[in-house]
């Protein structure tokens, strides 16, 4: 059964803002550069003046994607037209199971995946798309994760372009992002740029539902829900709140923000804990960098671990 995922945003500026939604990159094996679209997008009052919330859902069971590239990938445009998408189950990363973890993409008569089957040789965690032989000037593809929203649409998360005759595996992370702005569902977005200072939904501790609050000033509040193993999704009563802190990482000087990340515990808290770090490759351990929550001051920290898109601070 899939799991269903809701983001509720409120917006406690004084003015009406445009909001759009988008996923973190997933890690590829069989292209180069990766990019990112908008996955949905509305406009929300002011909750003081209309008490109007935006609930954003999405489910867990994933979407193998191919689409007709756009002449060029640029940011504010549509990436593609005439797509197909295929439900995928990923590699079993917990035991030998087989899984339906790949499918081949065909361009004839017409654009399609075929139903998935097993291959070997995928990594734990991700799916495969095979794609045909096809002449790559003439024909150009975008392959990668699509999400399927609870509206019945399904749209291109990110991707990359599509080689002819490759093996394209595909490793999904299920982290959200909130920014303002008002690109559209399917939109090319520059995934660095958008995701910072935006309210960040990371799925990958077993949070299942976010309150996104954007504050008059400019910053994000984002309080999670999380189940713990065995309670049922609709006893509300017996779910935890956690609190979530969207905080800004610079430089040892402090001149700029090379990172963005979520601290699940207080900001004051030593050893800090910072989860989805937007630029883990500019964080570097036993280096000093300055941390601030949104809005907040900042304050000198040194990385004393980093683990992925993880790291302590001390």
């Amino acid at each position: 059964m899939s799991t269903l995922y809701t983001i509720n945003v409120k917006n406690l500026s004084p003015e009406k803002q445009d909001f759009y939604f988008f996923q973190e990159p997933a890690q590829y094996i069989g292209g180069s550069e990766v990019y990112s679209n908008s996955i949905y997008s509305a406009t929300l009052m002011p909750y003081e003046s209309s008490g109007s919330l935006l609930t954003f859902q999405f489910l867990q069971q994933y979407y193998a994607g191919v689409e007709e590239q756009a002449p060029h990938i640029v940011v504010g445009q549509s990436s593609g037209y005439t797509s197909a998408t295929q439900r995928i189950e990923l590699t079993n990363s917990e035991s030998s199971e087989s899984t339906n973890n790949t499918t081949k993409m065909s361009i004839e008569p017409g654009l399609g995946l075929s139903v998935p089957t097993y291959s070997e040789g995928v990594q734990p965690g991700a799916f495969r798309i095979l794609t045909p032989i096809f002449n790559p000037v003439t024909n150009k593809y975008n392959a990668g994760l699509a999400v399927h929203n609870s509206n019945g649409s399904t749209i291109l998360s990110n991707f990359i372009n599509a080689a002819p005759n490759k093996n394209i595996d595909c490793q999904p992370i299920l982290i959200f992002y909130v920014q303002t702005g008002s690109f559209q569902a399917g939109q090319v977005i520059n995934f660095t740029t958008s995701s910072i200072g935006s309210g960040i939904c990371d799925t990958t501790a077993g949070v299942t539902t976010f309150e996104v609050v954007y504050n008059s000033n400019g910053s994000w509040t984002t309080n999670s829900v999380k189940n713990y193993p065995g309670l049922s999704q609709l006893i509300h009563r017996n779910l935890l709140a956690v609190e979530m802190v969207n905080v800004n990482i610079k430089n040892e000087a402090g001149t700029s923000v090379i990172s963005t990340g979520v601290a699940s515990s207080n900001i004051d808290d030593r050893p800090l804990s910072v989860n989805s770090l937007s630029q883990p490759d500019r964080i570097h351990v036993n280096t000093e960098y300055q941390i601030a929550q949104n809005g907040g001051t900042y304050q000198g920290y040194i990385c004393t671990s980093k683990n992925g898109n993880h790291a302590t601070f001390a």
